[in-house]
């Protein structure tokens, strides 16, 4: 049966010749006849040689997302499958730790599902389906998902902003097999946490930050650590774990601070080693800067700052903003670890963001670390918007 088709204009290809997994809306031809949302379609050059497969979207800038760059490929139910043993074959030491329970199993466009992504926390499987794609053979992945990774159900986490730019409706709730507890209990490393999946942040834990938890803890023996956008306290834990005296979360939510307190104790650590602060991040640090307290290590992992290119300008404001009051806190040869997960926000960018914070402070600066997301948070070569999340680790002197 053949597909609908979608022509682009002349001399705007070469993105998919790339193998981009994105095609804009201004790069296409105004079809005869529209497809329908979700549906899956052929695009062709404008002088009609076959360049992809993809899922078709009216409403997104994004109007076509790409399955497949292989003609004989067909988007069936054993494609997907091929993708999902592909995802699960690149993770295969990941799948095998016993200290490790909760991971992100596909990984959207650079594991070859675009708008998809799947998480593991202990027996449940936990699914966003952000595109019109993703989103019409959900089903199909969440079944094919369960038996190909193992597990008690899959819950769908459909919720985030670039669902609501496809023009589909928020989706929380079970999606296949068994409806996981409120507060699933999970293995990483030498520590453990409570997560729920339900909860309105991510799918539930900041799986993306694994490693980078580790590398702070190394950092945290024997020192005073602030968790800044503390969220349920994973960097804190980890600190704490590794020997830091004492941990400060910062967090706005009462609901994530209370899951927090709730992992210091899962840990068994003293309560009083751990201080909770349902407050903005900037109104505390301004408040810290005024009592003149001071810290040996700070965290900083704000939330999205910038979703949109046209936030860009406004977000470099925030995050230097935030981070020359950081460093104000740190005692002499503090370490800050500084991350940003605004995808508009390139590495080059957020270091002189990081290093114009430093002069304003009147600190120097020196990087020791460059760090981003694990092995299963992989970025497609000719996929560069997968790499969002990027951070520094610094060493700060006053100068």
């Amino acid at each position: 049966m053949s597909l609908p088709t979608i022509t682009l204009k002349a001399q705007r290809d070469d993105s998919l010749k790339r193998c981009h997994p994105w095609l804009f809306s201004g790069a296409i031809e105004r079809p005869e006849k529209e497809p329908a949302s979700g549906d899956t379609v052929d695009v062709l050059s404008a002088n009609g040689t076959w360049l992809a497969r993809g899922a078709f979207s009216p409403v997104s800038q994004i109007r076509t997302r790409v399955w497949t760059f292989d003609r004989k490929e067909t988007v069936d139910e054993a494609f997907f499958r091929r993708r999902l043993e592909s995802a699960r074959g690149a993770r295969g030491p990941l799948l095998g730790r016993t200290d490790l329970t909760a991971l992100r199993l596909v990984n959207a466009e650079s594991d070859g599902l675009p708008g998809c992504t799947i998480d593991r926390y202990g027996d449940w499987l936990v699914g966003q389906f952000s595109s019109a794609g993703a989103d019409r053979w959900k089903n199909t992945i969440a079944r094919v998902a369960l038996d190909v990774f193992g597990g008690n159900g899959v819950f769908e986490r459909s919720d985030g902003e670039s669902r609501t730019k496809e023009g589909l409706k928020v989706r929380v709730g079970p999606l296949l097999g068994e409806e996981p507890p409120e507060a699933i209990e999970i293995v990483e490393g030498n520590s453990r946490y409570f997560v729920n999946v339900a909860a309105r942040h991510k799918t539930g834990f900041c799986l993306d930050q694994r490693e980078n938890r580790a590398i702070v803890a190394e950092f945290s023996r024997g020192r005073e650590v602030l968790n800044c956008f503390s969220y349920t306290g994973g960097f804190g834990v980890a600190a704490l774990a590794a020997g830091a005296t004492r941990v400060t979360n910062v967090d706005t939510s009462a609901d994530a601070l209370a899951m927090a307190r709730r992992n210091v104790e899962l840990n068994g650590f003293a309560a009083d080693r751990a201080e909770h602060v349902e407050e903005d991040v900037f109104k505390f640090l301004r408040g810290c800067r005024e009592k003149r307290r001071q810290f040996d290590v700070i965290v900083l992992d704000p939330p999205k700052f910038a979703s949109a290119a046209a936030q860009v300008q406004r977000a470099s404001r925030g995050y230097k903003d935030i981070n020359m009051l950081a460093m104000g806190l740190l005692r002499p040869g503090g370490i800050l670890a500084t991350f940003s997960c605004s995808g508009h926000i390139p590495p080059p960018l957020f270091h002189k963001i990081v290093a114009d914070a430093a002069l304003d402070a009147g600190r120097i600066g020196r990087i020791l670390r460059w760090l981003g997301p694990p092995p299963d948070h992989p970025v497609g070569l000719a996929f560069p918007e997968g790499q969002y999340l990027k951070g520094l680790l610094c060493a700060v002197d006053p100068r």
